[in-house]
């Protein structure tokens, strides 16, 4: 992505001028039009006359060449106290497309303006350090949050949750750092003290604290759900169960066995909290090769599931796994957590709450910092780097604690993560 887009010739101050619709797709009740970068206030200045005071919504009639556009509200925000950091103006046009269209265009024939990139605005952000990376993170996550947990996570690490905590560590590693220095520096000259007697126990006390929140669940099933694998032999009602926790027919059912071959999954939010669910083909010895394949999906999908509703014969049950006896009103079976009827709804509403009380453990408690895989690695490094600065050797414990600090850079973005920013900033919209 060419976020950093400048004429030839001219320096980093004249970096072009950037322009998108903000808003959603028109036709809309209001649509927003979003222009970041040192041409900003002219852009407002041609449409709108005059630059309205900073910070205050201004109604203007807009005119292009003279012919009149559209009543506009329009925002004028110097950087640096601004989204990305630099100059941004904003025009609030009414949401019909030939607005939207004609005032595009007319941005698009200014000179030093140019289209927005897919997440420029953010990129922007972060390289003028309106947001670091686990903000951006948390932003990107957001945008696609679509249960509340997810929102509530997202908005936490939008928020600099993470980058705070992240800060106080940098804070305590450097005032620790600064002790080794100065011991090896000036371990001959006698107005320096010798390493404080507590000096290992407090880069113990610091590892610790990350250990503790790498034990915490991670962001990944809030993002990509729980996953919930119903298994069992053919015809035990596994599709059947899905399907009315889904609350639609998301799988085939029939009451030949061997209906369903392949893994069915479907993504679903209980209570507002995310699911996979994955009906699996029934499991039992058979001679059809498709067949054949299906269980041995089946089987290596109970390896990975989080939670397994076994609607199988109860002694045969995976460990842990919630055995449901699916068709309660056909009559008793054997031993079971629950008893469900599609038929008739009785238990349902009981496997829901439970699903949901087994997913709660699985997931980050709200107010906590949901880590995500690259976080979890970086601050891994930190916590193993801090390991070996408990080693007693100076020079050792001096390059460890580097190490700490610079893999906690990565996580919020002031070293060693060029190779991800594309990949990052190009799953934002256009606008964004």
């Amino acid at each position: 992505m060419e976020a950093d887009a400048r004429p030839d010739g001219e320096g980093a101050a004249l970096r072009d001028t950037i322009y998108a619709l903000s808003s959603g797709a028109p036709p809309a009740g209001v649509a927003i039009v979003r222009i970041s970068g040192p041409r900003a206030a002219d852009a407002l200045v041609a449409l709108g006359r005059r630059l309205p005071a900073p910070r205050v919504a201004t109604f203007r009639k807009l005119t292009i060449d003279g012919e009149p556009l559209d009543n506009s509200v329009l925002l004028w925000l110097p950087g640096p106290k601004s989204a990305t950091g630099e100059d941004v103006s904003e025009l609030h046009l009414h949401g019909g497309r030939a607005v939207i269209a004609r005032a595009l265009a007319a941005l698009g024939a200014m000179e030093g303006l140019r289209e927005a990139l897919p997440g420029e605005f953010t990129r922007r952000a972060f390289e003028n350090g309106a947001l670091d990376l686990s903000e951006a993170e948390g932003l990107g996550d957001l945008l696609t949050a679509e249960t509340e947990g997810q929102r509530r996570a997202a908005l936490a690490l939008m928020g600099g949750a993470l980058s705070r905590l992240v800060l106080a560590w940098q804070d305590g590693l450097l005032a620790l750092a600064a002790q080794v220095e100065a011991a090896l520096d000036f371990s001959d000259e006698d107005d320096v003290a010798p390493l404080a007697g507590g000096f290992v126990g407090e880069v113990a006390a610091q590892r610790d604290v990350m250990l503790a929140l790498l034990a915490q669940p991670g962001a990944e099933r809030l993002k990509d759900g729980v996953r919930v694998v119903v298994a069992g032999p053919p015809n035990a009602g596994k599709s059947s169960l899905l399907n009315a926790l889904a609350q639609r027919e998301a799988a085939i059912v029939t009451d030949l066995p061997g209906t369903t071959r392949d893994l069915v999954e479907v993504p679903v939010a209980l209570g507002g909290i995310p699911f996979l669910l994955t009906d699996t083909a029934g499991l039992r010895d058979t001679e059809d090769r498709v067949e054949a394949i299906g269980v041995a999906r089946a089987q290596a999908s109970l390896a990975i599931a989080d939670i397994v509703l076994w609607l199988g014969p109860p002694e045969q049950a995976p460990d842990g796994a919630v055995r449901v006896h699916a068709k309660s009103d056909l009559g008793e079976s054997g031993p079971a957590d629950i008893a469900t009827s599609v038929l008739t709804g009785a238990g349902l509403p009981e496997l829901v709450a439970l699903l949901q009380a087994r997913a709660r453990t699985l997931l980050p408690v709200e107010g906590d910092v949901a880590l995500n895989a690259r976080h979890r690695a970086a601050i891994a490094e930190a916590a193993a780097a801090l390991e070996e600065a408990t080693n007693a050797d100076l020079l050792i414990a001096a390059e460890a604690l580097r190490t700490a600090r610079t893999a906690l850079d990565r996580v919020t973005g002031k070293a060693g993560v060029e190779e991800m920013l594309d990949a990052l900033f190009g799953r934002f919209c256009i606008g964004k």
